[in-house]
């Protein structure tokens, strides 16, 4: 025997699992955790990070880092060391080691010792290549 259910039922319980999900997304997103060395390979090895407008730099394998911003594209190094991410993009885009704060699929790369994120960004799969 089939019972049937209200649309308004269905509805309320849509939304209270939808409420749930969201709230879940928004408390990660407030509590931000450092990453080690080994955590950061992890998660930006073949991955991009950017705004996902203005800039965005893929970190690839083999520590070739390929950054494009407004339309301009650079290709430089990153790496590792003492758990932070150290980027090098030549003379004109200059070369830092950041801590990487991490959130879900939101980053926050941080100068050492600097309470506030130098860049913020998401974490993503990078465009396919025509």
């Amino acid at each position: 025997m089939m019972r049937r259910v209200s649309k308004a039922a269905v509805v309320m319980l849509l939304l209270l699992i939808n409420s749930t999900a969201w709230t879940s997304s928004a408390l990660a997103e407030q509590n931000p955790r450092k990453l080690s060395g080994a955590q950061i390979r992890a998660k930006f090895i073949g991955m991009q990070f950017t705004d996902g407008v203005h800039w965005g730099e893929i970190y690839s394998p083999n520590g070739t880092l390929t950054s494009t911003e407004m339309g301009k594209k650079r290709i430089g190094t990153w790496r590792l060391q003492k758990d932070q991410l150290c980027t090098n993009l030549g003379q004109e885009g200059g070369s830092n080691c950041y801590e990487v704060w991490l959130s879900g699929t939101k980053a926050e790369l941080r100068l050492p010792g600097a309470d506030e994120s130098a860049l913020e960004g998401v974490l993503e799969k990078p465009p396919a290549r025509p």
